[in-house]
């Protein structure tokens, strides 16, 4: 007679290749019952997984069609993303589960590219998604989703986010002409910023990816201190000058305890458009050695692509223009494995604790 120890035991041998964990041990496998010889189980992974779900359903079903005397395997295979503790205690905002800053210490490393993929790959696994451009003084996010417009308001008060490739997106770039400069200072940019955040009325969204401004100055610092934000991607290139800032940038996460979720090499390699020959024309090995120095992991290296650029200019990142091809692959990898470290982060149980009302007697 088959038991549940023996589906148990059978179970440990399937490991999730992106958690490196057996079905048992990361706690996935869940109301394992059997009925003589049918077995039935839920499969719940805690990341956005639509094109893992049916190879994880197969795997499970033939290891455990393997035990003697199961005849039937009815295994339910769903992926649920839920919310995660923010640095500090900070209290996450409506509508928003987790919230990830794209980040890094100079310009030009190519931030806002790989923010916005990172959201379309992150998208394309079935999660809700939403992408908020908090380069108040160099928006990029309109042109990158392809958005034109204002955002409405149904109340005079908050924002409804625009939306683009199915991503919810706001950015100050929707509310001014394209060629005025935000002649700001600090205290009013920083103001705007938190704006944008708490007053966009997002929907339900997994995962709001932020395309924070290059540098370590006002916004940043207000976005790490007063944003609940889940965890951080340092964008780089393998140049040493972008190295140190990128340093920079990470420290300054560290130290108001958002974790790191990984180091991306952008650039790490030139594809010629018309040989194909690859060169490191910023070095390499840029990343590696940040991340022995400071034991952050990298979660993906990029190339320095034209046809990166040329989608992203016109308004289809690469992940929706050539999904596909073997950048997405890189991105949708980059944004699986972000997902997986975030599933291991702490759970928000806020929303588990009654509300404590005092009430005086008369």
């Amino acid at each position: 007679m088959v038991t549940v120890e023996q589906v148990q035991a059978a179970l440990q041998g399937v490991v999730d290749a992106n958690t490196g964990k057996d079905l048992v041990t990361g706690k996935s496998a869940r109301n394992i019952r059997v009925d003589g010889g049918t077995v039935t189980l839920d499969v719940e992974l805690g990341y956005p997984a639509k094109t893992q779900l049916e190879p994880m359903r197969r795997q499970v079903e033939a290891v455990l069609g393997a035990i003697a005397g199961v005849t039937t395997v009815k295994a339910a295979v769903t992926s649920r993303v839920v919310p995660h503790s923010a640095q500090g205690g900070v209290k996450l905002i409506p509508g928003v589960k987790n919230i990830i800053a794209v980040a890094s210490g100079k310009g030009g490393v190519g931030k806002s590219t790989t923010a916005v993929n990172l959201a379309l790959a992150l998208a394309a696994e079935g999660a809700q998604v939403g992408v908020l451009d908090a380069d108040i003084y160099g928006p990029s996010q309109p042109m990158m989703l392809g958005i034109t417009g204002r955002p409405e308001t149904k109340d005079n008060k908050s924002f409804e986010p625009m939306e683009g490739h199915g991503l919810q997106a706001n950015s100050i770039g929707f509310l001014i002409d394209v060629d005025q400069p935000m002649v700001w200072r600090g205290p009013m940019a920083t103001g705007a910023m938190e704006q944008l955040f708490r007053d966009t009325r997002w929907r339900d969204l997994d995962y709001l990816i932020v395309d924070m401004p290059p540098g370590t100055g006002d916004i940043q610092l207000t976005l790490a201190q007063k944003i609940p934000v889940t965890g951080a991607v340092i964008v780089t290139t393998p140049q040493d000058i972008a190295l140190i800032d990128a340093r920079k940038g990470l420290r300054m996460f560290q130290k108001v305890g958002v974790p790191i979720l990984g180091i991306v090499e952008n650039m790490s390699t030139h594809i010629c458009s018309n040989c194909g020959h690859e060169e490191h024309i910023f070095g390499a090995g840029g990343a590696e050695r940040m991340s022995k120095e400071l034991g952050i992991e990298v979660l993906g290296h990029l190339p320095l692509d034209i046809r990166i650029r040329e989608q992203t200019d016109s308004g289809n990142p690469t992940v929706v223009a050539d999904p596909d091809g073997p950048v997405a692959d890189i991105y949708r990898a980059i944004a699986r494995r972000v997902a997986v470290k975030i599933a291991d982060l702490q759970k928000d149980m806020t929303s588990k604790f009654p509300n404590i009302v005092v009430q005086k007697n008369t």
